[in-house]
């Protein structure tokens, strides 16, 4: 009896760990700027069974956003937002996310959502919205295409619980001269 309260103690632990589906604290989106995401590309999803996983949040690319939700199994499924386009034309020519192998023909279907693609044991949904895209991914296995859709299809901008902070200030850094090119100042001295 003792072991299970053990696993169940655990279990609970992992799964408090995990975000809220489909809201993101200020905390995060602040987090998520700072490392260069675009406000505006900043969303989240709802995905019946599955939570944000908090420690995931971050950017992608040079100004995208990108996440993972878990189920409490250990099922994963990614979303990405990134500027772009995506079309017909690019819907086979494209690889799909962690596909095994990355060369794995792609299948494509074109709905009043977007474009669901199928290849090399996964699958994902992708979405225009304005300027750029919204993509979720995962396994066969983990996530089916009626999920994948609703969730893309419901996709929102994430607000935050609170006041922003400021967007990051670049860092100050004490190697590089005032004048010139911008190159460090490598000079070697006395004795190197």
């Amino acid at each position: 009896m003792g072991r299970v309260l053990v696993i169940s103690f655990v279990v609970v632990a992992v799964l408090s760990g995990c975000g809220s589906q489909g809201v993101l604290s200020q905390t995060l989106i602040d987090q998520a700027r700072a490392q260069g995401a675009a406000p505006d590309l900043i969303y989240v999803v709802d995905l019946p069974g599955y939570e944000l996983a908090e420690q995931s949040v971050g950017v992608i690319g040079e100004e995208g956003f990108g996440s993972f939700y878990v189920s409490p199994e250990g099922r994963r499924v990614e979303l990405r937002v990134d500027r772009g386009s995506f079309s017909d034309g690019q819907c086979t020519g494209t690889p799909i996310t962690n596909a095994e192998p990355p060369t794995a023909p792609v299948r494509c279907d074109h709905d009043e959502v977007g474009w669901y693609r199928q290849g090399g044991g996964r699958h994902e949904y992708t979405a225009i919205r304005g300027d750029h895209y919204i993509r979720l991914a995962g396994g066969l296995a983990d996530v089916d295409r009626a999920a994948l859709k609703a969730a893309v299809a419901g996709a929102r901008p994430a607000t935050g619980t609170g006041t922003p902070s400021p967007p990051p200030s670049p860092v100050e850094r004490g190697d590089l001269p005032t004048s010139g090119d911008g190159a460090p100042n490598n000079e070697v001295g006395p004795g190197g």
